[in-house]
């Protein structure tokens, strides 16, 4: 089977009839909400694809989340707390650095089961990077924030040694960390080629998506926060940057891009809202075809605020949608989107070998079964 057949047929499988039970938070069981479908309303016998919850055997949020295989990931949460697991989730591994326990990680990417880097957020010192080769036995921290005026809230990586991570606005700039070296050392970009932020302007470490890359230049910065919400993108890793307006609400700190995600150097996603339960999120969805130059509203949006974005492996036109409220799916690129499950998550994650995972509050995390 080729790649895009193995994208089209998974998300052929979500968009598949439920046998018997409709969307519950505790199974997460996938619901089929086209005209006409329902729980039950198939007749192939098999059961719906949905989220299968995993014991991670803790009660923190796992804001970041980076998912390498079918078997292994990684999370990253409050607490200081950093797990793995090798066996599809069947077990989870404390791998936490020492020490970590007032610090809150919110991303971490990982490059294999050994080999991870962890960011923790916060003002001053707090904003941290740690890194592991050896399954997170053993950490160093390779980067201490002591600029009391930054905040670090994303961490991307173009390959196993190329990185960056982002800060809230410094002195009218939003500050961009690089590595060469895998994580092992860092060191701040000049600002010459970052516009100038908005009054208020930050971005949202809500689930390690508001700084993404593609490719081995290409990498997107999304914001919120302010009058306007906008995309950031360098294609030169991280020294100079152009920035576009999209159509996601804002005007107001709660407001704005929470996450964006590119399948290429073309086509992103952009997801966010308005993250207060008591607060609408209209228009809560945006796609670009070109490379995030201009931004359009999804037509049918997710009916609330999301956090977490991700594209379906190997699909030209899928993708996943997550938050507190629920998991959405697009299978037209951004244009459309429904509701597929109901349970809390705050970031998804999928692997070239046609995984997804997700997680979330109080010690979620699931693996898509089919």
């Amino acid at each position: 089977m080729t790649a895009a057949a193995c994208g089209f047929a998974l998300a052929a499988t979500l968009t598949a009839p439920a046998q018997a039970h409709g969307p519950d938070q505790g199974s997460g069981q996938v619901a089929d909400n086209r005209p006409g479908g329902g729980p039950g309303s198939g007749s192939g016998g098999g059961k719906a694809p949905h989220w299968e919850l995993k014991d991670s055997g803790a009660d923190v949020r796992f804001r970041g989340l980076s998912a390498v295989s079918r078997n292994t990931a990684w999370l990253a949460g409050s607490k200081g707390t950093v797990l793995r697991t090798a066996d599809g989730g069947k077990n989870w591994r404390n791998v936490s650095p020492p020490g970590a326990a007032e610090l809150e990680f919110r991303d971490i990417e990982a490059f294999d089961g050994r080999r991870a880097v962890v960011l923790a957020i916060g003002e001053g010192e707090a904003s941290r990077v740690f890194r592991t080769e050896d399954g997170g036995a053993t950490w160093t921290e390779s980067f201490r924030n002591t600029d009391a005026k930054a905040f670090y809230d994303c961490i991307t990586f173009f390959d196993s040694r190329h990185g960056l991570a982002m800060s809230d606005p410094v002195d009218g700039k939003f500050r961009i960390l690089s590595t060469r070296d895998g994580g092992r050392s860092w060191k701040v970009l000049p600002s010459a080629g970052m516009p100038a932020a908005q009054p208020g302007e930050a971005g949202f470490a809500a689930s390690g998506q508001c700084l993404v890359s593609s490719g081995s230049r290409d990498v997107w910065l999304a914001t919120g926060g302010a009058a306007r919400a906008r995309v950031l993108h360098s294609s030169d890793r991280g020294l100079t940057w152009t920035v576009t307006d999209t159509p996601i609400p804002a005007g107001d700190p709660a407001r704005g891009v929470f996450a964006v995600a590119f399948r290429d150097r073309t086509h992103g996603i952009a997801v966010g809202g308005d993250y207060r339960a008591d607060q609408a999120s209209p228009q809560a969805a945006a796609t670009s075809r070109d490379g995030g130059r201009t931004w359009t509203t999804a037509g049918t949006p997710p009916p609330a605020y999301r956090s977490g974005v991700t594209w379906l492996p190997h699909s030209r036109t899928s993708a996943l949608a997550v938050g507190p409220t629920g998991t959405d799916l697009t299978t037209d690129g951004g244009r459309t989107w429904r509701t597929v499950d109901t349970g809390s998550y705050d970031t998804v994650d999928c692997t070239p070998d046609r995984a997804c995972w997700a997680s979330g509050e109080k010690g979620r995390v699931a693996r898509l079964e089919r």
